[in-house]
């Protein structure tokens, strides 16, 4: 397990800019270096900042890149809800990727009887996708912090902050509609190479702060997912106000 790293920049452009160059060069070395790369995407205003940044066809065989979801909330294919909708709409629309090589999780009205086997679905493509029968070694996961300092669909307190044994959970219950969805869980995420925390705003400083200080992950979940070989928090000032 890596240990955490904290960069602050000005505001969110710089953020997000830097974020995007960064993972750019990142996932164009992976290429190089193993003839693939695998990305995790995740929701929210600062991340939808980063991927519109990362719409660069030229920077990086695209065609060689996996795309995944870290979480994803269980609604109908064409609902605006979907994470995977603006990844689409600023992202992945714009650079050329192998359809095969976009992984988005199960929708609601694709068939499953439930949340359970669509995750139990989504576990097996990523298990058909490694080498050990689990998960691919992502390159790199970039995740968000909410104002509670969840990450994901792993809420405090929630029961999949304590899912040990499996890649892919269904959320019940959530406390932020939409109420069920699809996530990926710690040992998916510990798995990475490398995980990027990325936060903005203010409205993310108390949470920052609690899962930068060391809160234990079933409270402050965004305190645990470590890559294997880095762990790194990239914030705005606002989000780094109470380090």
């Amino acid at each position: 397990m890596s240990d955490v790293e904290v960069e602050v920049f000005a505001d969110a452009e710089e953020l997000a800019s830097t974020a995007a160059r960064r993972a750019l060069e990142l996932l164009a070395a992976a290429v190089e270096e193993r003839g693939e790369a695998h990305l995790v995407l995740t929701g929210g205003s600062i991340l939808e900042k980063t991927m519109a940044a990362l719409a660069q066809p030229e920077a990086v065989p695209w065609s060689r890149v996996h795309v995944w979801w870290g979480d994803e909330r269980y609604v109908p294919e064409n609902s605006d809800e979907r994470n995977d909708r603006a990844a689409l709409t600023v992202l992945l629309d714009h650079v050329p990727l192998e359809p095969a090589r976009v992984h988005r999780m199960p929708a609601a009205d694709a068939g499953f009887a439930d949340a359970e086997e669509a995750a139990a679905s989504y576990a097996a493509e990523l298990a058909a996708a490694s080498a050990d029968g689990s998960v691919p070694a992502f390159d790199v996961v970039l995740l968000g912090v909410g104002p509670d300092g969840h990450c994901v669909s792993l809420f405090p307190g929630h029961p999949g902050t304590r899912v040990h044994d499996t890649t892919v959970i269904a959320v019940h219950d959530s406390p932020k509609p939409p109420p069920t969805r699809l996530s990926l869980t710690f040992p998916a995420l510990d798995a990475a190479r490398q995980v990027w925390v990325i936060a903005s705003g203010d409205g993310k400083a108390e949470a920052v702060a609690r899962a930068i200080g060391g809160a234990p992950r079933e409270d402050v979940p965004s305190a645990g997912p470590h890559g294997r070989e880095r762990t790194l928090w990239l914030l705005d000032r606002d989000a780094a106000s109470k380090l």
